[in-house]
């Protein structure tokens, strides 16, 4: 009698603990789904209300909407701020824009600290938006800090100027690569490497960023990545097989 007790008393708790295994798992569920919209739609709506609260108070009241209706209209700062920019552009790009660029310029030249920064962020600026820029278009690895170590890198362009001139001395074909760091990509390392020393991966810089930023959690789906490129191979043999014929 007393064992048949406990097997019904034991039967209960199992019910509860799987139904409680069961809420965990449909809130972590819940947390999966909701927190990366929620963290876009967060940072979304931050980044248009910063945008909003540097350029509408210089807007002149006469052409701010928000003086006509009785509610703000989020984003108009934005969209004038992205019409401004493309204005500069277009402007700089003609021959008057250019001049005033250039006399701008030789004025921050004469300042000692100041032409110091402004060439550090142009320069920065004019190759992350360059549409000519290869940079980190590739993504590889390289045994870092030590040999057996395998480090995610980010190949940046061969090997230029002083450092390229003098490393050709030793006969040693090198590249510029920036190593990233855990779990913000945005800073790490820049290292000069032999190229025989990288080994190129087919993931894409997107890929390597997400990589990183998981701490190795979520890697590409490399196989199904293997299977579409063999089946896009064998697609390309046949037709220039029937093509043949």
């Amino acid at each position: 009698m007393e064992t048949e007790d406990a097997e019904r008393g034991a039967k209960p708790q199992r019910r509860h603990s799987k139904a409680g295994l069961r809420l965990r798992n449909y809130f972590l569920t819940g947390i999966v789904v909701a927190a990366p919209i929620g963290i876009t739609f967060y940072l979304t709506w931050a980044f248009v209300a910063w945008v909003d609260g540097w350029v509408k108070p210089l807007i002149p009241h006469a052409y701010n909407p928000d003086n006509y209706l009785p509610f703000s209209v989020p984003g108009f700062g934005l969209i004038v701020a992205i019409f401004l920019l493309t204005m500069l552009g277009f402007l700089t790009a003609n021959l008057v824009g250019r001049t005033i660029v250039a006399y701008g310029e030789l004025l921050l030249d004469r300042m000692p600290l100041v032409r110091n920064l402004y060439r550090a962020l142009k320069q920065i600026f004019e190759t992350a938006l360059s549409q000519s820029s290869r940079s980190f278009q590739q993504v590889g690895l390289i045994e870092y800090p030590r040999r057996g170590l395998w480090a995610l890198v980010f190949i940046a362009t061969d090997t230029k100027g002083e450092i390229a001139d003098r490393l050709k001395e030793s006969d040693t074909d090198t590249m510029a690569v920036f190593l990233p760091t855990t779990p913000n990509p945005t800073s790490g390392f820049l290292l000069i490497v032999p190229r025989q020393d990288v080994i190129l991966l087919d993931m894409t810089v997107e890929e390597g960023a997400k990589l990183v930023i998981s701490a190795g959690l979520v890697a590409p789906e490399y196989q199904r990545k293997t299977k579409a490129l063999a089946r896009e191979a064998k697609e390309a043999a046949d037709d220039e097989r029937e093509a043949a014929e």
